[in-house]
């Protein structure tokens, strides 16, 4: 698409620009929300919070992070099929910003929060997805450089709200003020709406429509398939209350192995399933798996830091920085400082590596860093003990972590795209984002280690489990290479 001489936005189309804006407001109401939910919910009443044990919060908290990445595939399925990418971003918006002025109602039930995280996940899988798509459509086709260089604006805007939000959001929120910090976040999302709204015009029809409009027939059986499926889960849920038997514990769980359950079946679909693939695709998708399983891992330890390692913050470090006093929501501003400062470090080293570094082993890389950092933690568990350690140490564990991310992020979805057979390629670039539900959703069931393992055990543990998983990877990357026909790529200079 040509900007036709108008303004530019760093050389990009000015769409980028409302979209870069919308996309900031939006993390930052969701980083916002993610710094103090965890606290919240461990909070007792005295003090404003639910009086939830700890444990249970980290259950609840990855679930909600992984509903938040499972729902994108639906979220990206109502764009194409229903309201196009457009409305779905608006609506997505709306209904999160809906989710935010829920729980920030100061009431003593907790059924308002209940309803917000589901609103703001409902509204998340509409938008979240949808917006990308829509950054991609403002270029022509074949413009790949400008549009590599717009996605990296883009990532710099999801970065600047990561950051920012839970600083200000921590700051709001001290003193038991949990509403105000809820409401902050409303705020943010409301401000992503007005300007995404105002600056409409310049998106010049991108995502107006949907890909394939369902005809009126499918749209009545769709509405009876929601429909049903809603009431089965609301019959479910009323049937196991009667029975006295349902705790959040429980339902955390219940949860956990249904999300378990979606990639073995989808896997299972596409290899057992005929879809006329070849054997090199089958061969490929095989290779793919193991990649899948590994990233699982790392989002798994990594997706800790809202939960466990915010309770770390909060109990047994010294809050200040620069003999600053700091927050423990401000803590999580750690790693999107850094994902700022290492990303162009990270792009330009990839490229002059090029195929001599292979995605197995940027993978393998990624888990051994991410174990490394759980390595520092059980140090710094150890150390601390009853009482404090310089907060120092979960900067030098983010600034570990943010080197394996750098390592599996950029190239999961790129490799995704790569091995995905002919007649998946539109649906597996959903299926990498299930890779971090699947993460996020055992990541939160960790916490019952704490029942049998000391801290410093429960930072080792999980550790091992890493490097393990990412030994693994190197001693089988030739191997991997083969199967994913990696090793037929030229070199890059």
């Amino acid at each position: 698409m040509s900007n036709g001489g108008g303004r530019t936005f760093f050389g990009h189309p000015w769409g980028l620009a409302t979209l870069f804006c919308t996309e900031m407001w939006e993390r930052f109401s969701w980083y916002g929300l993610r710094a103090i939910l965890a606290t919240f919910m461990a909070a007792s009443p005295a003090h404003q919070g639910l009086g939830l044990s700890q444990e249970t919060a980290q259950a609840v908290v990855g679930v909600y992070g992984a509903l938040i990445y499972l729902v994108a595939l639906p979220g990206g399925w109502v764009a194409d099929r229903i309201l196009g990418a457009r409305r779905s971003v608006f609506w997505g918006g709306f209904v999160i910003m809906l989710g935010h002025i829920s729980m920030a109602i100061p009431v003593t039930t907790p059924f308002f929060v209940w309803l917000g995280l589901l609103l703001i996940i409902t509204g998340t899988g509409l938008l979240k997805p949808n917006i990308s798509v829509m950054v991609g459509r403002l270029y022509p086709e074949g413009d790949d450089a400008r549009r590599d260089s717009g996605f990296s604006l883009f990532y710099l805007g999801i970065n600047l709200g990561a950051f920012f939000a839970p600083i200000v959001v921590g700051w709001l929120a001290a003193g038991d003020r949990w509403h105000l910090g809820f409401g902050a976040a409303a705020v943010g999302m409301a401000l992503g709406l007005v300007q995404y709204v105002w600056g409409g015009k310049s998106l010049r029809g991108v995502g107006e429509r949907p890909g394939l409009r369902l005809t009126r027939r499918e749209r009545r059986r769709f509405t009876g398939i929601a429909l049903a499926a809603v009431a089965l889960v609301a019959v479910a849920l009323g049937v196991w209350a009667a029975t006295g038997t349902l705790t959040i514990d429980r339902l955390t769980v219940v949860i956990t192995v249904l999300i378990l359950i979606v990639p073995i079946v989808y896997f299972a679909y596409i290899l057992l399933g005929s879809h006329n693939l070849t054997e090199d695709e089958r061969i490929r998708m095989k290779a793919y798996i193991w990649l899948f399983v590994a990233a699982a891992v790392f989002w798994m330890i990594y997706d800790l830091a809202p939960s466990k390692l915010l309770f770390f913050a909060a109990d047994h470090t010294d809050l200040s920085l620069f003999g600053l006093p700091i927050q423990a929501a401000t803590t999580q501003s750690f790693n999107p400082l850094f994902i700022m400062i290492f990303v162009p470090v990270f792009a330009a080293l990839w490229l002059k590596l090029g195929t001599r570094v292979s995605t197995p082993q940027k993978f393998a890389f990624a888990l051994v860093m991410v174990g490394l950092s759980f390595v520092v933690m059980a140090l710094a568990a150890a150390l601390a003990g009853t009482g404090r350690v310089s907060v120092w140490w979960l900067v030098l564990v983010y600034l570990v972590q943010v080197f394996g991310e750098l390592s599996l992020s950029p190239v999961g979805l790129s490799v995704t795209t790569k091995l995905a057979p002919e007649a998946f390629k539109g649906q597996m670039l959903g299926v990498w984002f299930i890779a971090t539900s699947v993460g996020d959703a055992v990541g939160g069931q960790t916490g019952r280690l704490g029942r049998v393992l000391s801290d410093p055990a429960y930072y080792l543990v999980l550790a091992a489990m890493a490097i393990v998983a990412g030994a693994a990877l190197f001693m089988f990357t030739k191997k991997l290479r083969v199967m994913m026909a990696e090793h037929h790529d030229p070199a890059m200079r």
